[in-house]
């Protein structure tokens, strides 16, 4: 705009001239050949005003289209925010919350109350589980191995078969004295699978997924299970009439 204002400012001021050279070229001849030099550089400010006028145009027809891209790029963020998949993992917090200052280990010790010497200290036992399928190893998958199997539907598959290795890993290491009469009895069951191959390796059969999940083990799901295996997040070991799925 600055460019615009000189310009015009310029264009006043040659007018101005104009208009007196005009004014006196009827009494003074001299002032004919000054009128022809200032209508040259008029038309030349004239032009230059045109060509500005014209960078302008180009400049707020790019300007226009930024702020349509950056709406459409608002509005796809919106979407994305509003239409989250549930099996997507979430952040979580962690010991100190946003803004608290982390204490030293100093200070939590001397804040800690003693315990007793006879307290035993219990070791939690961590599970792991099958990633979500992301979009682009959803779409590396060959279509006659997806069939009608759709991207939402493959991960909620895995939160099945996530939600069965936390319950069996819960049962298998618990202590034989809380365990109920059915409870045991799975315990015993899950010991009596694991071989010498599954020896500090974590995997369902498909005994755990009825036992725990509501998802059918049918055809549908040993097509899943083949997603699965091309998408490197289990595989099979069988042996003793049982077929295992482990982690990879």
């Amino acid at each position: 705009m600055s460019e615009l204002q000189d310009i015009s400012q310029h264009i006043e001021e040659r007018l101005s001239s104009l208009h007196r050279m005009l004014e006196l070229s009827a009494v003074e001849l001299p002032q004919r050949k000054k009128l022809t030099q200032e209508l040259a550089t008029l038309e030349k400010l004239l032009e230059e005003f045109e060509k500005c006028v014209g960078r302008q145009k180009e400049q707020l027809e790019q300007l226009k289209e930024l702020e349509e891209l950056f709406q459409k790029n608002v509005q796809d963020v919106q979407h994305l925010e509003e239409n989250i998949p549930a099996h997507m993992p979430r952040k979580t917090k962690g010991p100190a919350s946003r803004g608290e200052p982390l204490k030293s280990q100093k200070e939590t010790a001397d804040v800690q109350p003693a315990q007793p010497e006879h307290v035993k200290r219990t070791t939690r036992i961590v599970v792991r589980e099958v990633e979500v399928i992301t979009v682009p190893e959803f779409e590396s998958i060959p279509s006659y191995m997806k069939g009608r199997v759709s991207y939402h539907q493959l991960n909620v598959a895995v939160q099945s078969i996530n939600a069965a290795l936390s319950a069996k890993y819960k049962i298998l290491h618990q202590g034989a004295k809380t365990l109920s009469n059915q409870t045991r009895k799975l315990q015993q069951r899950f010991k009596s699978e694991e071989t010498k191959e599954t020896k500090g390796q974590f995997f369902v059969v498909e005994d755990d997924i009825r036992e725990f999940t509501q998802m059918k083990t049918d055809k549908r799901f040993q097509g899943i299970l083949n997603m699965l295996r091309h998408c490197q997040r289990l595989r099979e070991l069988r042996g003793g009439k049982v077929t295992r799925y482990l982690l990879l």
